[in-house]
């Protein structure tokens, strides 16, 4: 059964950084893109981010952009979300998911189970 784990949350004081890191087993992520998505109490569920599985195109939501870093290593089987400058409006469950696709297409297959950030004073 394929897994996804996410994990590096925490709680962080605003202006703070933490790294996301979400790790596929029973699974192969080198030929899938792979985005990061999260969600706040009493909000839907918003992409963050995604990455390609060939040329490593990466893309952003507004809100996050020249704040988060998407990025993967293949070898470990690894995706990550760097997120500096957190602020508070970036608490939410963050998860991470498959496209069905090598490219960023909006099709998701495979879910994690989810990692909380909190920022906070």
């Amino acid at each position: 059964q394929v897994q996804l784990v996410e994990s590096g949350g925490g709680l962080v004081q605003p202006g703070g950084s933490l790294r996301l890191s979400c790790v596929a087993s029973r699974f192969t992520l080198d030929y899938y893109a792979i985005g990061w998505f999260r969600q706040a109490p009493g909000k839907q569920r918003e992409g963050v981010s995604c990455i390609s599985s060939t040329d490593g195109s990466t893309y952003y939501a507004d809100s996050v952009k020249g704040r988060f870093t998407i990025s993967r290593d293949n070898a470990k089987n690894t995706v990550y979300l760097q997120m500096n400058s957190l602020k508070p409006e970036d608490t939410a469950v963050y998860y991470c998911a498959t496209d069905k696709y090598y490219y960023c297409s909006g099709y998701w297959d495979y879910w994690g189970q989810g990692t909380q950030v909190t920022v906070s004073s």
